[in-house]
């Protein structure tokens, strides 16, 4: 099954478009096909989620969209950029000034308190929040000094996507957010997340297995053997306190 956009989100103006997209990856003597010939379209303000259970290719088709990754065959544009044609100069310069990514673990530098851990991204970013603006819009704003072993698991995560929406993004690409985290601190993630989609507008893409997330979005991809296998979107979005975990 494909997905061409027929059904919308808060905007009908896509901010990716990919066509065809299939990814094979060459392990040993045998060929993985991760994606099979997708077609999926985000839209402007979207909180999207993929559902897929692990290896349905869910992280590799957010790694293309991304420009961490490039597909072996088909298109992804971008607004109108073909990422599919960039070379790497330009796909650095698309994650750069496009695209914030929160990945399972935070990746923080343990050396640095959160307020620096931020900085780290709007000392290179074009139009940067101050990092005390970014972690209060994650209510860390009493936790700026903290450094990394001063932070709950859940802290960290919110500090990670303070670090990710700095820079203001046009899209935000989560990637199992909350799959290293209990389900208390995870609903407290999902809601600085949904936050930041509601308040700044971020196009909002998260990958899970956990089928409970998907109550929150927009609309929701499931994923399986490289081929998306449904589309559907919810008429009444709940909250993160709203799930039913």
């Amino acid at each position: 099954m494909t997905d061409s956009g027929a059904v919308s989100a808060p905007s009908a103006t896509a901010v990716f478009e990919a066509r065809q997209v299939t990814k094979r990856y060459r392990m040993g003597e045998v060929d993985v096909h991760a994606l099979r010939g997708v077609d999926l379209d985000l839209f402007e303000s979207e909180f999207l989620v993929i559902l897929g259970p692990s290896g349905s290719g869910k992280s590799t088709l957010l790694n293309i969209l991304g420009g961490l990754d490039v597909p072996s065959s088909g298109t992804v544009m971008y607004r109108d950029h073909n990422l599919t044609e960039a070379d790497d100069a330009a796909l650095t310069m698309y994650r750069r000034d496009h695209v914030g990514f929160v990945f399972q673990f935070y990746n923080l530098i343990p050396s640095l308190t959160a307020r620096e851990n931020v900085a780290l991204v709007t000392d290179i970013a074009r139009d940067p929040m101050r990092p005390e603006e970014a972690l209060g819009l994650v209510n860390l704003g009493e936790r700026l000094d903290h450094f990394p072993s001063q932070l709950s698991g859940g802290e960290q995560q919110r500090v990670a996507i303070a670090r990710a929406i700095a820079k203001r993004p046009d899209v935000l690409l989560c990637d199992e957010p909350t799959g290293a985290l209990d389900i208390a601190t995870g609903i407290v993630v999902l809601d600085a997340i949904d936050r930041v989609n509601r308040e700044l507008g971020t196009t909002t893409a998260v990958i899970t297995h956990n089928a409970a997330v998907s109550a929150m979005a927009h609309r929701v991809v499931s994923l399986a053997d490289g081929h998306i296998v449904s589309v559907r979107r919810n008429d009444t979005r709940r909250t993160p306190q709203e799930l039913v975990w």
